[in-house]
């Protein structure tokens, strides 16, 4: 154990507390990183330069898919946290599938109810679905970001033991310093990825539908994978087989998935070439 730890920060996960209602900080990351994912979009649309013209979808198309995109976020995420990570608990206590604020989203159920609201939305307005793909995928590394500081507030998800100068004590993990694994996910998977797909975006990433999507995937995937060997497993799975955790054995069909997106994208002609 080293000499030096660094203690935990005594956050409360209640932000604010009305009565028998309460707002935590887990809640608040969800409702800002959708807001700003949704600034983030429209800014995206509006900027013709990053599409060589008119973007294949407008403002308001966007505007209408916050929504969607919002229910496949919570239902896919949950629905993918019981079945992937605890489905014993819940065949025994299934009223605990609706009590959201205990905490429990999956990122990959997420990924896959995002991928349902993109489809069906896109399908009934008849714009591309590969283009509201793209910006839906930009703007999540915002959610990410904020949803990963917000485990790190709860005090949650915390790494394996570890003896650098930066671990931390847990307040619900025992007495050992560990890694804080959620600080890395937030750094690697929401800013690190985010400023990649900006740049790849102003290269002309967009004028490729499918190939933010791709890039996203890949991305993610590598950096999970990379934050899986820091991060403590969950106690109803442990290591799995050879020492694998559940967050990688799911990120590499998405990351397979990933390219397959990227090599369709760069075999299509671009939208427009500027001009």
């Amino acid at each position: 154990m080293p000499f030096l730890v660094l203690p935990f920060p005594a956050f409360d996960p209640i932000l604010v507390s009305i009565g028998p209602f309460a707002i935590r900080w887990y809640a608040l990351s969800y409702i800002a990183g959708i807001l700003l994912g949704w600034f983030y979009a429209r800014r995206l649309i509006q900027n013709e330069r990053l599409w060589g013209g008119p973007a294949p979808l407008t403002a308001t198309d966007f505007d209408d898919f916050v929504l969607w995109v919002t229910l496949g976020i919570i239902l896919g995420g949950r629905t993918g946290y019981v079945l992937f990570y605890n489905p014993a608990h819940f065949l025994e206590h299934p009223l605990e599938v609706f009590q959201l604020w205990q905490g429990g989203m999956s990122f990959h159920g997420g990924f896959i109810g995002c991928v349902l609201a993109v489809v069906l939305f896109a399908r009934s307005r008849g714009i591309s679905i590969l283009s509201l793909g793209d910006l839906t995928c930009a703007a999540g590394t915002i959610g990410l970001l904020l949803g990963r500081i917000a485990n790190f507030i709860n005090g949650e998800l915390w790494g394996r033991t570890s003896d650098v100068p930066w671990a931390m004590v847990f307040p619900h993990a025992g007495p050992l310093p560990r890694h804080p694994s959620q600080l890395y996910e937030a750094a690697l998977e929401g800013l690190v990825l985010g400023v990649v797909l900006w740049f790849c975006m102003r290269a002309g990433a967009l004028k490729r539908p499918g190939l933010v999507i791709g890039l996203f995937a890949v991305g993610y995937s590598i950096a999970r994978i990379i934050c899986e060997f820091f991060r403590e497993p969950d106690p109803q799975l442990g290591f799995l087989w050879g020492g694998l955790t559940m967050g990688m054995l799911l990120s590499v069909p998405l990351m397979l998935t990933g390219f397959a997106f990227i090599a369709a994208a760069m075999k299509r002609p671009a939208l427009r070439q500027p001009a």
